[in-house]
């Protein structure tokens, strides 16, 4: 559920303790990189809902879900373990060799799992040829995973993102292209492919510096016993790096077999409008995570708790803004950015942004645990979660089909996820059953609070009448703080 977070978390761990001024440059870029492919990718995205029919766009929608449900899965988790062996054995040009043969197979097979899936899951021949076309990025992300991973263990990521805004523009640019000359969507998936290829291409020449010999490859010998060593000695990863792509991906499969078209592409809509609240909490939390070492570390358990609890609450607040924003404004943007036809989405999407309440929050405690060396606790409340999400669902689509079920499935999880992390934090001293306690009881009464009275007021006045209070608030709150320190000045004191 933490999207991807794991590899960022080891990575930035290794480059601080190593290397500071990478982790600088790489942090830049790291920035540069997330915040520039969401957002390019969300007006893809806008885009694609607004130049196909409904039925199309789900199809892409529905065959993109399986491609990325089983990506998740074909690097096997094995990042972390590949990066260890490369900083710690001198001359690793065996090991890149085994890694990248390992994956190439891993890539194969499950490409071949998405061949299967689409004749298993679905009788429409558009969608199994989308599913089919699709997969074969399945090979194609598992080889760029290595040459990603190869340069984490450089410290030299901000390679890897560059390549990355470059994939994310030429996507964009294609579906403009879109706007002026339409296509089907079956050139359109072609296209991505080729920009897929031309991508890995560019790791292989530019990425990996012309370390990677394709040809030396295929001679290059891995046997079974291997692979299930290194799979079996690693397999925890594999739960935290996949974990949360399937988390998001398994409603739209689900949706897809037990809802309509429609519904799968304003589920779709919802998640991208999602996406776009997620970066900047995720961000924030990566560049946090080094300092929760640093403090962790040093044994000062109380700075520790105090460096956690001021940034919870403002990630907390962060959470509660982007609802309210949504709440009030997400019936006039999102019919605007999409289209008339899916005029309907704002009541999901703001269903759906009921988890982003807890979701900041969440992260930067995923990130403590981390920080804490709770990986296996980690992974189990990251598993724990993904089960009671698609039980939830199975359940509530026996009763009612619709789409309000998911989203509702996906906050209870999300739920349970937040409260597993506090038990764990509450026993580590890091903060009180009080405190959380509190937490629930604030974001409850914030929002009913706030429903209540824009079924009175305007929501979109009422937002800003709510914001325009919190920043006078803060406002003087500080200058009331700065009055106290300059009169403890004058008298000679100290400010605490």
């Amino acid at each position: 559920m933490v999207k991807q977070i794991p590899m960022s978390i080891y990575s930035f761990k290794r480059m601080f303790l190593l290397r500071k001024s990478d982790l600088v440059r790489n942090s830049f870029w790291g920035v540069a990189a997330n915040g520039s492919q969401s957002v390019l990718m969300s007006l893809f995205y806008v885009v694609l809902a607004r130049k196909y029919a409904t039925a199309d766009f789900s199809y892409f929608l529905i065959a993109n879900s399986i491609y990325q449900f089983l990506a998740a899965i074909s690097n096997l988790g094995l990042g972390q373990w590949f990066t260890r062996e490369i900083i710690s054995v001198p001359g690793h040009e065996n090991i890149v060799n085994k890694f990248l043969k390992l994956q190439l197979y891993s890539g194969l097979c499950f490409y071949g799992v998405n061949f299967l899936l689409a004749f298993t899951l679905y009788n429409n021949a558009e969608i199994r040829y989308l599913i089919i076309l699709l997969g074969i990025n399945i090979v194609f992300d598992n080889l760029i995973y290595v040459i990603k991973c190869l340069n984490i263990a450089r410290f030299e990521q901000n390679i890897t993102f560059k390549i990355i805004i470059l994939d994310s523009v030429l996507k964009f640019l294609m579906v403009i292209l879109l706007i002026f000359y339409p296509f089907s969507i079956i050139l359109l998936s072609t296209g991505l492919i080729f920009i897929r290829f031309l991508t890995l291409n560019l790791f292989l020449q530019y990425g990996s510096k012309k370390t990677i010999n394709l040809r030396l490859l295929w001679a290059y010998k891995i046997t079974r016993s291997e692979v299930r060593k290194i799979v079996f000695a690693n397999w925890p990863f594999l739960i935290i790096s996949s974990v949360s792509i399937i988390y998001w991906r398994i409603g739209n499969i689900i949706i897809s077999k037990t809802l309509t078209l429609l519904d799968v592409a304003i589920y779709e809509i919802s998640f991208r409008v999602f996406s776009v609240g997620q970066i900047i909490p995720l961000i924030i939390s990566s560049s946090l995570y080094p300092h929760m070492i640093e403090l962790y570390n040093s044994g000062d358990k109380i700075k520790f708790s105090a460096f956690y609890k001021k940034y919870f609450y403002l990630f907390l607040l962060y959470g509660l803004f982007m609802y309210t924003l949504i709440y009030s404004f997400a019936n006039q943007i999102i019919p605007f950015v999409f289209g008339q036809k899916y005029v309907t989405t704002p009541v999901y999407t703001k269903q759906m942004f009921l988890t982003i309440l807890l979701f900041p929050t969440a992260i930067l405690q995923a990130i403590m645990l981390t920080a804490m060396k709770l990986e296996k606790i980690d992974m189990t409340i990251n598993v724990i979660s993904l089960f009671v999400s698609v039980v939830s669902i199975m359940i509530g689509l026996s009763f009612s089909k619709s789409l309000s079920v998911i989203n509702i499935s996906i906050f209870i999880s999300f739920f349970v996820f937040h409260i597993c992390q506090d038990i764990i934090l509450v026993k580590r001293a890091v903060t009180s059953v009080k405190n959380i306690i509190n937490l629930y009881l604030l974001i409850a009464g914030f929002v009913l609070g706030y429903v209540l009275l824009a079924s009175k007021l305007s929501p979109n006045i009422l937002f800003f009448i709510v914001w325009g209070l919190a920043v006078m608030g803060f406002i003087i709150a500080q200058w009331k703080k700065a009055s106290k320190a300059r009169t403890a000045i004058l008298n000679g004191n100290t400010p605490i």
